[in-house]
């Protein structure tokens, strides 16, 4: 064969791989590699068996916490509380996804009643991550050592909710780590990624009477609303937009509340879909520019009888908005996001808050009460494809809040202290 034979085949067959569905994808971060909970493998089922997807392995002993998993270059990351050397404190953990062998733990602060919630973000050969009290953390990901610490309250003069405090997920974009501190003098904050230098602090003004001066619980995404490279944001004011130079440039209170204001926002261009619960609803938003500045115009609000997201997301595929409604609920609807026309609702197969996560065709919502459902993601109407329960285990009795996250084919559920690993490739 020729030297030309050879080499066309190796590019034919990196092809067909590249086109195949197989090819592993990284999750990197929190939400996926845009944030937007949009995985863009194929070749998963499209129906589940009796019984549910092909349970792989299972890891235990990852603590207390709601942290989901990222996974980049055959390691996966979390977080969890856990008794070291005698003393409780809150973890980064480590693992080689071939051997599911625990590679390190590296502390990141003080325990939690109820664990962590952020998901470690990968990042050139480091791992960011954010603690339950604001501890912000840079370790090398060869080895778990701390390269540098931060915390949002002491060093950055940030204010967190008293119950919940801190579940921000840390955005890395170019050199910089982007967090949410809250409060008044820094609605949001760039890092320098290796140093943790302050690069800048935004102060907050302003921008109405509903909600509180802290940090919400949502995580940073970027726009470019109105041709404005921006950082777009949940807190408990609102959603707000701050450039990538650190100036504040809008803020939309309508759907805050004063009890918890949680999920991240879904970018579309120059539009931005926003919903809380707690009786509060949603709207669409168009940043438009203002100047030598940006706003934010409501194009249409949503009360709470026709949707309110309560903490398990929602994803946008082609023209649609998907996620679950009502508080404390997760009834499956689908939204025409330019108009807010209700085009499905549906009861909910499982109870409590349902997370929702989109992948080759389907939505796959988890539900607090465990409950795994997969829905087609179409407009034309509500079609379940098919539900299962993971199994019961001593150390996942608490909700199981944690979304899910599909790499190589794989679907990962992290409840509790457990961690589950199921085949959801088509066979």
């Amino acid at each position: 064969m020729s030297r030309f034979s050879r080499l066309a085949l190796i590019a034919c067959t990196i092809f067909a791989i590249l086109n195949s569905g197989l090819w592993a994808a990284d999750w990197p971060q929190w939400r996926g590699p845009n944030r937007d909970g949009v995985c863009t493998e194929t070749g998963l089922l499209k129906q589940w068996p009796q019984g549910g997807p092909k349970l792989l392995w299972e890891i235990t002993g990852l603590g207390p916490g709601y942290s989901s998993v990222s996974i980049a270059n055959g390691k996966l990351y979390t977080m969890g509380d856990r008794q070291i050397d005698g003393q409780n404190t809150q973890c980064v953990y480590c693992y080689d996804l071939g051997t599911r062998k625990e590679l390190w733990v590296a502390k990141v602060g003080k325990p939690h009643d109820d664990g962590p919630r952020c998901i470690p973000t990968v990042d050139g050969g480091f791992v960011y991550a954010i603690g339950t009290n604001g501890d912000v953390v840079c370790i090398a990901g060869d080895s778990g050592q701390v390269v540098w610490t931060k915390n949002l309250l002491k060093d950055l003069g940030g204010a967190s909710n008293p119950g919940w405090k801190f579940s921000e997920s840390p955005l890395i974009d170019g050199d910089r780590l982007l967090c949410t501190p809250g409060g008044r003098r820094a609605v949001i904050a760039a890092l320098n990624k290796k140093t943790g230098g302050v690069i800048w602090q935004t102060p907050m003004p302003v921008i109405g009477p509903n909600g509180k001066d802290e940090a919400g619980y949502a995580s940073i995404v970027i726009s470019q609303g109105a041709g404005v490279k921006q950082y777009v944001q949940l807190t408990n004011k609102g959603v707000v937009g701050v450039s990538a130079e650190g100036k504040f440039l809008w803020g939309y209170n309508r759907v805050a509340n004063r009890v918890a204001n949680i999920p991240t926002p879904v970018i579309d261009g120059d539009y931005v879909f926003t919903s809380t619960a707690y009786q509060t609803g949603a709207a669409l938003l168009k940043l438009v520019r203002d100047g030598d500045g940006v706003k934010a115009q409501e194009v249409y609000w949503l009360d709470k009888d026709e949707f309110q997201n309560h903490h398990g997301g929602f994803v946008k595929v082609g023209d649609y908005i998907y996620g679950g409604s009502n508080h404390n609920k997760g009834e499956p609807t689908c939204i025409e996001m330019k108009t807010g026309k209700i085009v499905w609702h549906a009861d909910q197969p499982g109870e409590g808050s349902g997370c929702v996560l989109y992948a080759d065709g389907h939505l796959y919502f988890r539900y607090q009460n465990r409950l795994m459902a997969l829905v087609e993601a179409t407009p034309e109407k509500y079609n379940l494809k098919g539900t299962f329960m993971p199994p019961e285990r001593p150390g996942a009795q608490k909700e199981a809040w944690a979304h899910p996250v599909i790499s190589d084919g794989k679907l990962y559920l992290r409840h509790w202290d457990v961690l589950f690993c199921y085949d959801v490739r088509a066979q």
